[in-house]
């Protein structure tokens, strides 16, 4: 269960090399052990969300995934979900192997090769029936589609924050979305709307598949949001005050971490002001509202949620 790269990183995964003077060029394709290693447990689990739960209720994943579903049902047995997962996949990651770089196109298609071939043991080799409903839900569209698309939201998630994607639909956004005027996450959902469509026309107006497929497809999603950015996000504060030094100083003793001061103008009155830039968890807000607002009643302050937070860890 894919989520579009656009709301995340369109360039995760791949290694930024710097060239500093009197270095030599870091290799900028360093690809990690540990990163292969959880891209290996996370096509593995996306490959059981998939064709434990979603394919035998004939649900649809998104993107290249719920395309190659699609297909599968539509074609001889003989060319089946794993195959396509990889003669789709495949080339249009190499395609994007220039915009997305070596490490991200590697960890990519690693990525893919073992959630093909998942689905190849579950679904051909391991003694699991996936024909007409799930080995563990059923014939219940409702919590196949819910565990289906929880699951498989975990397998990419994973393989987002080890340096890659799995599905291919992310690469065709960053390649062609600006092409056609569109965002890459309007990209992705228009790419989405058209594929649950035809798969309900083509499934003889049984539309209910195509909506619960929807509902797989938003849970996912969910899920990839937090796998990747954390369930306890971060908030930036920034607060427009005339009382910096002394809220910060305060700030600091009750939360033992300082903030950054920026000098301000007020675009209306011109009057010089500061603005304070200090990060807190949403437990802490409350907090924060109120050693300012005590200082300073007059102060401003504006909450940004973040993802991560950053730190210089060499000294």
């Amino acid at each position: 269960m894919e989520k579009p790269l656009s709301d995340l990183t369109n360039e995760v995964g791949i290694t930024l090399a710097e060239e500093k003077e009197g270095e030599p060029m870091k290799n900028k394709h360093d690809l990690k052990t540990k990163n292969f290693l959880f891209l290996t447990i996370a096509g593995m689990i996306n490959a059981f969300g998939v064709t434990v739960f979603l394919y035998p209720m004939k649900l649809y994943d998104s993107g290249i995934s719920g395309l190659s579903m699609l297909l599968d049902q539509l074609t001889p047995d003989f060319l089946s979900l794993p195959l396509f997962l990889v003669a789709i996949n495949f080339p249009i990651f190499l395609f994007g192997l220039k915009r997305q770089g070596v490490s991200f196109t590697v960890y990519s298609l690693f990525a893919i090769g073992i959630y093909s071939l998942s689905s190849f043991l579950i679904m051909d080799v391991l003694p699991f029936d996936v024909v007409d409903s799930s080995p563990l839900a059923g014939e219940d569209l409702l919590l196949c589609a819910i565990f289906g698309g929880l699951i498989s939201g975990i397998g990419s998630g994973l393989t987002i924050r080890f340096g890659g994607a799995i599905d291919g639909i992310d690469v065709l956004s960053v390649c062609f979305a600006k092409k056609l005027g569109l965002s890459l996450g309007n990209f992705v959902m228009l790419f989405n709307a058209v594929l649950y469509v035809c798969c309900g026309i083509l499934n003889q107006g049984k539309w209910i598949v195509a909506l619960y497929s929807v509902v797989a497809y938003f849970i996912g999603s969910k899920t990839v949001d937090y796998i990747v950015d954390g369930f306890d996000r971060e908030k930036c504060a920034m607060i427009i005050t005339k009382s910096a030094k002394e809220i910060t100083s305060v700030l600091q003793e009750s939360f033992s971490s300082s903030g950054t001061i920026v000098k301000g103008l007020g675009a209306y009155s011109g009057d010089s002001k500061e603005i304070i830039y200090f990060i807190v968890n949403h437990f802490e807000v409350n907090k924060v509202k109120n050693i300012v607002h005590e200082i300073d009643p007059q102060a401003f302050i504006a909450l940004y949620e973040i993802s991560d937070v950053i730190k210089r860890t060499d000294g």
